[in-house]
């Protein structure tokens, strides 16, 4: 087997599991009233290096909802995989693990949310879904852009 062969990318998800999950309901008197939620949903994301051929790369999102004022509900999930990643170009990395593993990871993190909301007795609450490629190609559009303009 001649070098080049040996050298051949090798990308897999090997495991993926919820790293973190809390549900709160603050008051019960939030059945007692008409749902008209408002939701403020913050996600992130971040990518770990376990070992030189391993990453872990999690997801997270917060809800927040709010009804008549109060707080109905609270969800705070992470969502983590641990990605095989060998032989890949160094610059090919960040968009691997700020794009392209957010993808695999984001169905998961939103049938856990979506469980947790509907166990806890509120109508169903489906993310919808985001282009991480986009997101990705959008933040470094913005960091060059403020690379430049210190420059």
């Amino acid at each position: 087997m001649s070098e080049e062969q040996q050298a051949q990318p090798q990308l897999a998800l090997e495991r993926i599991y919820c790293k973190d999950i809390s549900f709160e309901v603050p008051g019960a008197q939030v059945f007692t009233k008409e749902w008209q939620p408002e939701l403020n949903i913050n996600l992130s994301s971040s990518a770990e290096k376990v070992d030189p051929n391993h990453f872990e790369v999690a997801l997270k999102v917060v809800v927040e909802a709010q009804n008549a004022g109060e707080t109905a509900f609270i969800v705070d999930v992470t969502q983590a995989g641990i990605f095989l990643v060998d032989n890949v170009e160094e610059e090919r990395l960040p968009y691997i693990l700020g794009a392209y593993c957010p993808n695999i990871l984001f169905p998961f993190l939103r049938e856990a949310v979506n469980d947790l909301v509907t166990k806890g007795s509120f109508p169903q609450l489906l993310l919808t879904p985001i282009n991480f490629d986009a997101e990705f190609e959008a933040n470094m559009l913005r960091a060059q852009a403020a690379a430049e303009s210190q420059a």
